[in-house]
């Protein structure tokens, strides 16, 4: 039998995104600067307008973003959305399971990203608070990210700045890296090998797992949750 993966296609995973409409400290709206660290990130744009910001050591740029639009990014771009109208996305991750396990790092100022620990009280929403509590504290820690994102944009030493702020992600998610690395093993990169096996079967003449197709469905596992980015319908990893 094929090895199995029950995910979606590739490994990936999916959300339906509602950008934030909340206005930041320069007038504009939407969600919060991060980058992740080993997952490429796509945009489906399916409604709305917009744009997103992007700085990378290449510099800083913004495409925009409208209904039809399809944008990708590769890790350590740290990304930013702004909703000019009812901003709605679907976002593909590469490698899915690993941005559920905390693939990201936001851009708050460096004395939040000395330790784990630090970073975690400025970042983990609260539990067991109403929704109200939560938006509150979704919202101070996107402001405070924009304070860092700020900083590594107007640096005068522009790729140095930038390159701090990844060895500080980096060693921030150091301890998670054994777990992300057993989610990949059994998740994006299953998915390849059974394609590699199946390749394998036809090179040899053997279809015999055709017959094992399946056809699967299903409704989002939450919805309206609080991401990073905006309010966010997301799916089961596998």
């Amino acid at each position: 039998m094929v090895s199995g993966f029950a995910g979606l296609p590739g490994g990936v995973a999916v959300s339906r995104l509602r950008v934030y409409d909340w206005p930041g400290a320069d007038g504009l709206r939407g969600g919060t600067p991060h980058l992740h660290l080993t997952c490429s990130e796509g945009y489906v744009v399916t409604g709305g307008r917009g744009a997103v910001q992007t700085l990378t050591s290449a510099g800083y740029q913004v495409a925009p973003l409208g209904p039809g639009t399809v944008a990708w990014f590769t890790p350590g771009t740290v990304h930013r959305l702004v909703n000019d109208d009812d901003l709605r996305i679907t976002v593909l991750m590469q490698n899915s399971g690993l941005p559920e396990a905390g693939d990201a790092v936001l851009t708050l100022p460096p004395e939040y990203l000395t330790d784990p620990a630090t970073y975690a009280a400025a970042t983990v929403i609260p539990a067991g608070v109403p929704r109200e509590e939560q938006a509150r504290f979704v919202r101070a820690r996107r402001d405070l990210a924009l304070e860092g994102y700020r900083a590594l944009r107007e640096a005068p030493d522009g790729p140095a700045a930038l390159a701090a702020f990844h060895r500080a992600a980096a060693a921030l998610v150091e301890p998670r890296l054994a777990e992300w690395r057993e989610r990949w093993l059994g998740g994006a990169l299953a998915a390849a090998r059974a394609t590699g096996e199946q390749l394998d079967r036809l090179s040899a003449g053997d279809a015999s797992h055709l017959a094992e197709a399946a056809v699967r469905a299903e409704e989002p596992r939450s919805r309206e949750k609080f991401g990073m980015c905006g309010w966010l319908d997301t799916y089961a990893v596998r």
